[in-house]
């Protein structure tokens, strides 16, 4: 229980690049949204290099037996999912839109998995589906309040990927990777496409 906790806290220590950037533009510290853009790729090529010497190298830090679970010892980690899937919204979708999805991975998804009784169902039950896209829903209203039907689509994309499980072959999609984006898409397809 004690690894899970810090788990959590691990996956809520994302929720900082968002206030960094908010910060910085806020300060008007020089962290633009295009640097902004470089720095999530350094950090996830970087995340990707360390899941390749843990994987081919044998890299055997102690933090790895802390912060990945049991399946997750000879394969991709779910850190990695997370770093490469905010990469993808920074890269693909705008300020207003990434940086909620970013939120609703790094806080959503930990708060969603505290009210989960982690059964292994293909969909989770009504209280976690609820409290995931209530959360989210919290989470996209001050980047997205103009457009209450973009904080209700960004919403449902992050509970259907936390919500229910996609499995290719035998392979279970980690919804590290689905949820921002599930949200930044469906948010831009609002966006772009419903009129308001």
């Amino acid at each position: 229980m004690a690894d899970e906790l810090k788990r959590r806290l691990v996956h809520s220590s994302g929720a900082g690049l968002v206030v960094l950037y908010l910060l910085s533009e806020a300060y008007d510290l020089g962290l633009t949204w295009e640097r902004f853009r470089m720095l999530m790729v350094a950090l996830a090529v970087g995340t990707i290099g360390l899941e390749f010497l843990r994987l081919r190298v044998g890299l055997d830090w102690q933090l790895y037996e802390k912060l990945t679970r049991e399946y997750e010892q000879d394969q991709f980690a779910g850190y990695g999912y997370y770093m490469v899937s905010m990469t993808v919204a920074v890269l693909l979708f705008e300020p207003q839109i990434a940086l909620p999805a970013m939120l609703m991975l790094a806080i959503g998804d930990p708060i969603s998995g505290a009210v989960s009784d982690d059964s292994l169902k293909f969909v989770k039950g009504p209280t976690v589906l609820v409290t995931m896209f209530v959360v989210s829903a919290l989470l996209a209203a001050p980047f997205l309040y103009e457009t209450p039907l973009a904080v209700l689509a960004a919403a449902l994309g992050a509970t259907i990927a936390d919500g229910v499980k996609v499995r290719l072959g035998d392979f279970i999609v980690d919804d590290n990777l689905t949820i921002p984006i599930y949200a930044s898409v469906l948010a831009w397809v609002v966006l772009e496409f419903v009129p308001l």
